[in-house]
């Protein structure tokens, strides 16, 4: 039996037929598990990720499977002793599309498969230059946008992870005061998986035309209509403005005195200036880089999946 439809370099899925790719794959995670993961205003079930997620961590795994074997050839070809070199898989898409929660599911069900239990996650917002760096460019207005990110440090990780290093270091980004910590790294040793998640992971490049992509082992990108991303968008601002925002640290506690229709105006602001200009001229052009494209409805369930062909 054969599923999905050939149309250029993807095969694509509907969610039933997404669905029968699962094969026997156990559902590992509880709801309770679930709830932990979840991002702010998104609903996920057990449904979901029965129907969406086993599937795509029974391909991950029989890719991750075939890369390590080939890894081995190599090493039995040269007669050496190759240091161990994690696969990575880049997750991207737009705001408030969900693809941080998603990104921490992953994680969680692939790291349940015993042939790699070690599975890392980084978000590209610790690469993100400091608030001091942003504003003597005056570019503190395009935070999200390619050249607000280090991207010769984020580059640099990607080398020494690759490379083999035993520990490689990550900067930490916190969304209340809305800058890096500084001097607080994450160190990074040696997983067997490392999900790098963000905004523009498959299209920063820098002068030497590197780019991010060029270390990844499979790609994901998190799709939606537009009008259903900012709606997504205005509901997390309004949920944000009665609880991260009421914290005194916050950097956006300015927002969390404003009325119910004052919030939603400055949302939709700030995603018609911001972010969704973002989106348009700067990640959704990348979509057909990835190696996946999961398409979600209004209601945040995954409608269908491409799959690029090899």
């Amino acid at each position: 039996m054969s599923f999905g439809t050939e149309s250029g370099r993807y095969i694509s899925f509907n969610r039933d037929e997404w669905a029968m790719l699962r094969a026997a794959t156990p559902l590992t995670l509880r709801q309770a598990d679930l709830d932990e993961l979840r991002g702010i205003n998104e609903s996920i079930d057990l449904d979901e990720v029965a129907t969406v997620y086993l599937s795509l961590t029974r391909l991950l795994n029989l890719y991750v499977s075939a890369t390590q074997n080939l890894q081995k050839v190599s090493s039995t070809f040269l007669g050496t002793m190759s240091a161990k070199v994690p696969y990575v898989i880049g997750v991207a898409g737009s705001v408030a599309v969900g693809k941080s929660t998603f990104a921490r599911i992953l994680q969680a069900l692939l790291a349940r498969w015993p042939d790699h239990p070690k599975v890392g996650l980084i978000t590209t917002d610790g690469f993100l230059y400091p608030n001091r760096v942003l504003e003597e460019r005056g570019i503190m207005n395009r935070k999200g946008f390619p050249e607000s990110y280090d991207t010769k440090r984020l580059l640099q990780f990607l080398r020494e992870l690759k490379s083999g290093a035993p520990v490689v270091t990550a900067p930490v980004y916190s969304h209340v005061v809305y800058d890096i910590i500084e001097g607080d790294d994450v160190e990074i040793a040696q997983p067997d998986i490392l999900i790098l998640e963000g905004l523009n992971v498959l299209q920063v490049g820098t002068e030497t035309n590197e780019f991010v992509s060029d270390y990844f082992d499979f790609s994901i990108y998190v799709d939606a209509l537009e009008s259903d991303i900012e709606g997504w968008y205005v509901q997390r601002f309004l949920t944000l403005r009665e609880t991260v925002f009421q914290n005194p640290d916050s950097f956006f506690q300015h927002y969390a005195a404003l009325s119910h229709e004052e919030a939603v105006e400055t949302a939709r602001f700030i995603w018609r200036e911001i972010n969704g200009r973002n989106l348009r001229e700067n990640i959704e052009p990348t979509r057909d880089r990835a190696s996946l494209v999961l398409r979600k409805g209004a209601d945040h369930r995954v409608t269908d999946v491409k799959l690029r062909r090899l």
